[in-house]
């Protein structure tokens, strides 16, 4: 469990234990369903509840910002798809140790794998960037599932006991994971010194970071991929994970960036994060439903 730095008060404590509760349920259930069933119920939840929850407001809004021409009739399409394709993604957590990219059944795509083997003999380190896209978590399994060592620095729940069951669905992985801290920074540096691979989400907001075009509106971006790529000269990878129907998805590991080098520090991280931010887009603009719009990617104005 992630530990508190401050004692967590009583009715809030009790909140967390309900929620907690609720999602062991629901995990136990999808776990005794198989992979297919699980999914198709988690999306049938999903799309009935979701949308009634107070938080799909935020997604209005971030629809509203990214597509600005959609009626409510098409941007509530989405917020639609959104909280089915979401509610599948939670189904999956207890079968995430069935979904193998060596097998031939059809249900794992990948494209790019010779770029997974190229990272996994060069000797040096690499960083794969993502979104919360498709089911994300496949994208570390196929990495793992081609020898190559992991670490992923993300951003843990509010809720500690969610964070501990969710933690132990990711077991089958083989992944390890830090928060997004200080002592993640550290994590990921000592990594990159060992020479092990680190995946790193970048469509959440960082307000340490710089503000880059997402959507023709900025946003505050990580420079993290960037600073790192540039300082240890190694390769920057993208990777997009997309459902294609039901639990079949396609991930395609992309051939590393180009990475600057004009001896403007701040000018290359930001030449860079402003491509990673415009490759993103157009990922999300093919299957928008697909994205986690509930971040607060735009908050002042969410």
């Amino acid at each position: 469990m992630v530990a508190s730095e401050h004692p967590i008060p009583l009715l809030q404590r009790f909140r967390y234990v309900v929620e907690f509760l609720a999602l062991w349920a629901l995990f136990s259930l999808f776990g005794v369903l198989s992979l297919d069933k699980a999914s198709a119920l988690g999306g049938f939840l999903g799309a009935k509840i979701g949308p009634h929850l107070s938080i799909t407001r935020r997604a209005l809004i971030n629809l509203k910002i990214a597509f600005p021409d959609w009626s409510d009739s098409e941007v509530m399409a989405i917020v639609r798809g959104m909280w089915d394709h979401l509610g599948r993604v939670f189904a999956e957590y207890p079968h995430l140790g069935e979904f193998d990219f060596h097998s031939c059944d059809g249900r794992m795509q990948l494209i790019g794998a010779e770029y997974l083997d190229e990272l996994r003999d060069d000797q040096i380190a690499g960083i794969f960037i993502a979104g919360h896209i498709g089911n994300w978590e496949l994208g570390s399994l196929a990495a793992t599932q081609h020898d190559l060592p992991l670490v992923n620095i993300y951003r843990a729940a509010n809720n500690p006991y969610v964070e501990k069951l969710i933690q132990r669905a990711r077991d089958p992985i083989g992944v390890r994971y830090h928060p997004k801290s200080l002592r993640g920074a550290r994590a990921l540096l000592k990594a990159v010194n060992r020479g092990d691979h680190v995946g790193i989400m970048v469509d959440q907001k960082y307000n340490e970071g710089i503000s880059v075009p997402f959507f023709g509106t900025n946003a505050m971006t990580t420079t993290a991929p960037a600073d790192i790529a540039i300082r240890y000269k190694i390769p920057l990878v993208p990777v997009r994970v997309e459902r294609l129907s039901g639990a079949n998805f396609r991930m395609t590991v992309f051939p590393p960036l180009d990475i600057p080098d004009t001896g403007n520090f701040a000018a290359d991280t930001r030449a860079i994060m402003t491509e990673v931010n415009s490759l993103l887009e157009s990922w999300i603009r093919e299957k928008p439903e697909q994205w986690l719009w509930l971040h607060r990617r735009w908050p002042d104005k969410t």
